[in-house]
Formats: structure tokens, C-alpha cells, sequence
């Protein structure tokens, strides 16, 4: 995915889908960006395993192969998997992933689906983060409690 921000646009520009910001160094120039599998597993934290599943259930487009037939990853794939892991962070289903990777593939046609599937899991993050923010308080609650609860023990035992 290319990425740019909405302040680098000039009047005449058109607007490219970003992947992640900010866009982050990737170990290698574009051009010369062919990971092997192996080396995409360092860079991202990810299995093999899940790599090829990716590939498989169609959240990851074609990954080139070399002549011998081992996949070769790119810049490119390296920011989707970026992506990726930040929708995983969501909590967002894998169904839907795999939902917005199809419509990433389908084009620009696809921008008002997209935005619909990224504001709805917007909103399902911000109820999470309501939620955790309250589960929160209560732990805090109960830390202070304990430790106001231990304080009086411990003055207890000096008199």
C-alpha cells in the first residue's frame, strides 16, 4: 500500500488508501524488498503458519514466488501485515478482514464499504476502551482499598 497523509495532498492530487501511519523503514529499498519467508516471521513477530494461513483464507493478496517457488514478500506486504496486526488489535473478526482485504483487491469503487467497515469497528473499539476504562476504576478501587486496608494493619501491629 502507498502510503500519504492528507497534508501532503496538493490541489490536484488524488488520494491514496494508507495502510498504517506513520509509514515506518522497512529493511529494504523499495526494489529490493524480497523477504523470504523467515525473514518476514523476524521483522513482524508472526509464524509461518499464519503467514501462509493469511495467504490462504485470502487476507493477504498473491505473494510473488521465486523460480524455486518460495514466497517472496515485499515493502508492500510488510505494511499490510502492519495493517493487519493493528486490526487484529481491534478486535476485529478475521471474517471481516478478510471482508475489507477483498475490498481493498476491488478497487477504489469500494472506498464508502471500507469506510463503513473501519467506523463500525471504530465504534466497537470505543465501547471496549469505555468498558476497559470503568473495569479500570474498579481495579484502582480495590488497589486502594487494599493498600489503605494494609497501611491500617501495619499501624496496628507498631502500637
Amino acid at each position: 500500500m502507498m502510503q500519504t497523509t492528507a497534508g501532503t495532498l496538493g490541489p490536484n492530487a488524488t488520494r491514496t488508501d494508507i495502510c498504517s501511519a506513520p509509514p515506518r523503514r522497512h529493511p529494504r529499498p523499495d526494489g529490493q524488498d524480497h523477504y523470504t519467508i523467515s525473514e518476514v516471521v523476524a521483522f513482524t513477530g508472526l509464524t509461518a503458519h499464519t503467514l501462509r494461513w493469511y495467504e490462504r483464507i485470502g487476507l493477504m493478496s498473491h505473494i510473488d514466488r521465486s523460480h524455486t517457488g518460495q514466497r517472496r514478500y515485499s515493502n508492500r506486504d510488510l505494511d499490510w501485515l502492519d495493517f493487519v496486526g493493528k486490526l487484529r488489535l481491534t478486535g476485529m473478526p478475521v471474517a471481516d478482514m478478510v471482508r475489507y482485504a477483498e475490498l481493498v483487491r476491488e478497487g477504489e469503487s469500494t472506498y464508502l464499504d471500507r469506510r463503513e467497515l473501519l467506523e463500525s469497528t471504530r465504534r466497537d473499539v470505543l465501547t471496549r476502551m469505555a468498558e476497559l476504562r470503568d473495569t479500570l476504576a474498579v481495579l484502582d478501587r480495590k488497589i486502594s482499598f487494599y493498600g489503605d486496608a494494609g497501611r491500617a494493619r501495619e499501624g496496628e501491629r507498631t502500637r
